[in-house]
């Protein structure tokens, strides 16, 4: 077994599954344990839990719940399930890196369920977010996040290669958890993976082919005090020998993860600091 969609261990997940064929709120902790379930319940969770182990389906894909940055939402295999350790920094309101009182515009490439997205809305109350995605369908399971958590007045799903559908439009925040796989890794996934939609994980020979033009389209869409905040998980030791040159800063995570870079938009003016070292 593998657990690393939204867990890292098996009580974790036996206690979410409890808790949600029993409808029982996880907010009631050691008081709930005393509950009796009835037969139908054990019997629901028997059946999810076998459809966890033999089949390693992730265990938010059979509840088709998440929870993310103090958010519970809707996922089904469309999408990845949401684990980014963004959600701290979005949590923090991207301090220091931003003044939160100036943040107008986000946008969050590759929102797929909507979570980065959803979370920068609830981060701040006066901004506009577009989401955005190149799957339909993954755009679908946001726009039903959305609905949710009563966004639509500020959450925009949009379909989108990287930025290429918001020509012109300018960001304080842009923020992305992009595909980061490289083809060797995706060979060697756990079969927990293999349910996720491949077109959110793989990302070229070397993990980077999202983050290159992420980088490229970057500056023009950023305002002058603009932040790119990238998930490129254990990609980060490619990446920094690809650019040497750029001045990424790697925030702490207090909750675990890591593979997190934030650069100011200022950090993206020099052509030379955004050439890629020639590889051997």
């Amino acid at each position: 077994m593998f657990f690393g969609h939204g867990t890292d261990n098996a009580r974790d997940e036996a206690a979410e599954l409890v808790f949600f064929v029993a409808k029982l709120d996880h907010a009631l902790g050691a008081s709930a344990y005393p509950q009796l379930l009835n037969a139908r319940q054990l019997a629901r969770i028997e059946s999810l839990l076998q459809a966890r182990i033999r089949r390693r389906i992730p265990l938010a894909y059979l509840t088709q719940r998440a929870f993310f940055a103090g958010m519970q939402l809707y996922v089904d295999s469309r999408v990845l399930v949401p684990r980014s350790p963004i959600a701290e920094l979005a949590l923090a309101r991207f301090r220091p890196w931003v003044e939160p009182r100036r943040v107008r515009r986000i946008a969050d490439i590759g929102t797929g369920s909507g979570a980065i997205a959803l979370a920068c809305a609830q981060a701040f109350p006066r901004a506009q977010v577009d989401a955005l995605d190149i799957s339909r369908d993954a755009l679908h399971v946001c726009r039903r996040n959305i609905r949710r958590l009563g966004l639509t007045g500020r959450v925009h799903a949009r379909l989108s290669d990287h930025l290429d559908a918001v020509p012109g439009n300018r960001y304080d925040i842009v923020v992305s958890n992009p595909p980061y796989v490289g083809r060797a890794e995706m060979r060697t996934l756990p079969r927990e993976y293999r349910h996720e939609p491949a077109l959110g994980l793989a990302s070229g020979s070397d993990g980077l082919d999202s983050v290159r033009v992420i980088l490229r389209q970057a500056r023009s869409h950023l305002s002058d005090h603009g932040i790119l905040v990238v998930e490129v998980g254990n990609t980060e030791r490619v990446l920094l020998k690809t650019w040497p040159h750029l001045r990424f800063l790697w925030p702490a995570f207090e909750h675990g993860g890591g593979g997190v870079f934030v650069l100011h938009a200022q950090d993206l003016d020099s052509p030379e600091e955004l050439s890629e070292r020639v590889r051997e």
